[in-house]
């Protein structure tokens, strides 16, 4: 890939050889020489370092290989602004323009980095949220054809990119994070929604990096990162980064005293089942924050607590929650042996769910009974707990031969009886109905980690080094909080309307904005081209803009690019 400026051909004697190939010139850098013995000869080994420039035989178009060979040679750090696009997109400009000034991002980022810093990773905080991409090396494709907040917009090199991620300092992560928290009103209380995934990454020099519970390639080394969310203003508060090996469990006390170290009081937790232990329950009890957590799987105590309250309210209409379209009912019970009291225990039924675990349930059945089949009249080593839950075993008298396998079919039945169910535990006193509506306002936290790997280009992070790391993911903290604003603004619209349409989420709005251009004169003025559409004035109106606001814009990005 070549990149976007000319550099001075490097004089290295003997090391550089021209060789033209389809028209054009190229430059190849030999990097090391091996001495084949056996024919008594050295070959030179070489790769291509880029483009000679045909209006100047001294100049060349560097391609990465340059950067790798030649990491000390003078690069430019801004493209030549007069290549940018003729047709500049400026709705999602538009848009972001506003959610930054509401958010006061670029007045809390300013306390910790210059004008021009601020706009750059504001501009690449947006780059990640348009292009669904964070590879630096495509920004400046990006910034080619987009309206930016960069002073005077100027359009930085891929490898101005890399040296702003090993720039920012951890004060200027840290300094935000306290700002953007202290900001927040914490007289009301406000229930933090908590969750974590974990990250591949590029082999380096990255100390977090390590083995641990993957949830896509377990081959690969890992770094975990979490966010903290407000639940009822759907807005991210706080992230943290840990060693790939240390699980959600663990570090949940750790993300207590952070919340703690914020200022935050008043609150409670909302958790996903992977953060269920006694140690957590008792260390948010202790720090006084109340807490409503999924338990993990069907728990024995969960299980027989069920079974003592099935048939009571699966079918009460006074029981109903029509939002989630189950039955719930709230009972009282000790946790775990040693508890000093009892907790609320919120127990759910759905026949929606209900129907898909028997369904999966006799399919794992039907898949274990092939396979002992299978095993019938042979030798067989041990057989895992599953099966010996559901089948009984009878062998041959040499007790390794396995003779026949029968259906242990009370085990099935039971588990049959229990499918459709699940349940909460909350430390404070409420109905299950305010259980399952508190449970469910973290679906914005959900929604969060999909967008950040899905939408944000996050599955892998791309850089080598701790600093890298580190600067990369605050700048996807930033991108994450306008996103959430972007979903949060479109899906009030849509639930307002009668017909809810289909360009109304975040993907489909921001590529219908992006058809709102500018294009360059013959004058060299850049104007917009057409009037804004009936879609982009309903998905403007989500966010409190309409076509003024866009034509006023306009006019602003106009002078700033006539004065280039």
């Amino acid at each position: 890939m070549f990149l976007k400026y000319k550099v001075d051909i490097p004089v290295v004697p003997g090391k550089l050889v021209r060789k033209k190939r389809g028209g054009h010139t190229y430059i190849e850098y030999e990097y090391e020489r091996i001495y084949d013995p056996a024919k008594q000869y050295t070959y030179p080994k070489r790769a291509s370092i880029g483009r000679v420039d045909p209006e100047n035989p001294n100049r060349m178009t560097p391609n990465e290989n340059f950067l790798k060979y030649f990491p000390d040679a003078d690069i430019p750090e801004e493209i030549d602004r007069s290549e940018r696009s003729p047709y500049l997109n400026i709705g999602p400009y538009v848009v972001l323009q506003k959610l930054i000034r509401d958010s006061k991002l670029r007045e809390i980022l300013g306390e910790y980095m210059d004008e021009k810093d601020t706009g750059f990773l504001l501009d690449l905080a947006c780059y990640s949220i348009i292009e669904e991409n964070n590879a630096g090396q495509y920004y400046p494709d990006y910034a080619y054809d987009h309206a930016l907040f960069t002073p005077d917009m100027k359009i930085y090199t891929d490898s101005k990119v890399s040296d702003f991620f090993r720039k920012l300092r951890p004060e200027q992560s840290v300094g935000f994070l306290n700002s953007w928290n202290k900001s927040k009103n914490k007289r009301q209380k406000i229930y933090l929604s908590y969750d974590s995934t974990n990250k591949n990454c590029q082999a380096g020099d990255i100390d977090l990096l390590e083995y641990g519970n993957a949830k896509t390639d377990a081959s690969l080394p890992i770094f975990n990162y979490s966010v903290a969310c407000d639940s009822a203003n759907r807005e991210p508060l706080f992230y943290e980064l840990y060693p790939g090996s240390l699980n959600d469990i663990s570090q949940l006390t750790c993300m207590i005293d952070k919340a703690h170290g914020y200022g935050y009081r008043n609150i409670g937790f909302i958790l996903d089942r992977g953060y269920f232990s006694k140690g957590n329950l008792e260390y948010m009890e202790k720090n006084g924050y109340s807490f409503l957590i999924m338990v993990k799987g069907m728990k024995d105590f969960i299980r027989e607590i069920v079974i003592e309250n099935q048939g009571s309210f699966e079918n009460s209409r006074g029981k109903y929650i029509d939002r989630y379209d189950l039955y719930g009912t709230t009972v009282k019970s000790l946790l775990y042996e040693g508890d000093a009291k009892k907790r609320n225990i919120h127990i759910y039924y759905s026949d929606g769910k209900a129907y898909g675990e028997k369904q999966e349930i006799k399919q794992k059945i039907r898949r274990l009974k092939k396979y002992l089949d299978g095993c019938v009249g042979k030798e067989c080593v041990a057989f895992g707990p599953e099966i010996m839950k559901y089948f009984y075993l009878n062998f041959e008298k040499d007790g390794k031969t396995l003779k026949l396998a029968e259906e242990n079919t009370s085990a099935v039945e039971k588990e049959l009886s229990l499918a459709g169910y699940f349940a909460i535990v909350s430390s404070e006193n409420m109905t299950a109905r305010e259980a399952i509506e508190l449970y469910k306002s973290r679906d914005a936290s959900e929604k969060l980690f999909c967008s950040d790997k899905s939408y944000l280009g996050n599955k892998s992070m791309r850089v080598y080094s701790d600093e890298a790391l580190s600067s990369k993911v605050f700048i996807q903290f930033i991108a994450l909080i306008l996103r959430s604003r972007i979903y949060i603004a479109l899906k009030e619209k849509s639930e307002k309307m009668l017909k809810r349409p289909n360009y109304l989420t975040v993907p489909a709005a921001l590529k219908e904005l992006e058809k709102i251009v500018m294009i360059r004169h013959l004058d060299g003025v850049y104007r917009l081209d057409h009037a804004v559409t009936a879609t982009q004035k309903t998905i403007l109106d989500a966010f409190g803009l309409n076509e003024g606001n866009v034509r006023y814009q306009a006019k602003e990005i106009e002078k700033i690019l006539q004065h280039q």
